[in-house]
């Protein structure tokens, strides 16, 4: 069963304490649909420049990514520039150049309107609504937002959480978005304005998911180093669809093993710079650190 991301292809300039990346490949829908395409096929809505090199294409076609909702636009690929402090959930954005992706109106290609897993990433929240408006039977979307939106565009968003099952975001913007700074006051809030799930990501403190029936709390994986956290977030989103996606459901017990490998998958990432390990490891990597997880974890009566 299919997952179709719409979001960001980027270059990103990444600089950490413990080194730097010049114009990697970058962008929440990149992230998402190489941690997505370890468990189901995956569909990408975005838009890239002309600069934009075959390399990265082809690697995204190895991975089992579907590239034809993809547009190359005239003129440059969208660009960020960061660096994180000592404290990695820190960063300082040093640039950002909007360049194709400011004009950039999502359209699907014939036969993925009929994709039952949607994510929405992190965009404009009338471009979200596009997606859902050329939806014919979504099984199950989710979103991603951030601050500026939630800011600036508050009404648009508040239509697009009408209508979409699951929200991930994280701890800075479930509060902003809420106005609680509970973190489960602040999730039930979000609940009432539509979402049955709510994911608040921590980064190294973990995952919190709240919905009707349960809440479940999982640790961020433990990790001696961590490189570069750019893309941990999307790509756990990433694994969590392509989870649910291969497994055909979204019950308590599904929700929670997809939870577990969105956690995993993100802890790869943040080994390398840029989505380097998403492109060069195997699957039975991410299930052997599943397993290692569910050890570390559990404990008895």
């Amino acid at each position: 069963m299919y997952v179709l991301v719409v979001g960001s292809m980027a270059f990103d300039s990444i600089e950490t304490p413990h080194g730097r990346a010049d114009r990697v490949l970058g962008g929440s829908a990149a992230y998402f649909a190489l941690a997505a395409a370890f468990f189901a096929p995956v569909r990408i809505v975005g838009v890239v420049g002309e600069d934009f090199p075959e390399e990265h294409l082809t690697a995204l076609s190895r991975s089992g990514v579907d590239l034809e909702g993809l547009q190359r636009a005239e003129g440059k690929t969208f660009f960020w520039h960061g660096r994180y402090h000592e404290d990695l959930n820190v960063r300082d954005t040093l640039e950002v150049q909007l360049n194709v992706l400011e004009d950039f109106v999502p359209r699907m290609p014939a036969g993925y309107e009929d994709t039952e897993y949607a994510f929405l990433g992190n965009m404009h929240p009338a471009a979200q609504l596009e997606v859902l408006s050329q939806l014919t039977q979504p099984r199950l979307v989710a979103l991603d937002t951030m601050d500026h939106w939630i800011h600036e565009n508050s009404g648009e968003l508040r239509k697009v959480l009408e209508r979409v099952e699951t929200v991930v975001i994280n701890d800075s913007e479930a509060y902003m978005l809420s106005g609680d700074h509970n973190i489960v006051r602040a999730a039930r809030a979000i609940q009432r304005m539509g979402p049955r799930v709510v994911l608040i990501k921590r980064g190294e403190y973990g995952v919190f998911q709240f919905s009707d029936a349960s809440t479940f709390v999982v640790p961020a994986y433990p990790l001696e180093e961590v490189l570069d956290p750019t893309g941990a977030g999307d790509s756990f989103a990433g694994a969590f669809m392509g989870c649910l996606a291969a497994g055909g459901g979204a019950g308590e017990d599904a929700l929670r093993r997809a939870i577990v490998y969105g956690n995993v998958t993100a802890s790869f990432t943040v080994e390398d710079f840029g989505p380097g390990r998403l492109i060069s490891m195997a699957r039975t990597e991410i299930d052997e650190r599943y397993r290692r997880f569910v050890e570390l974890t559990r404990f008895g009566e």
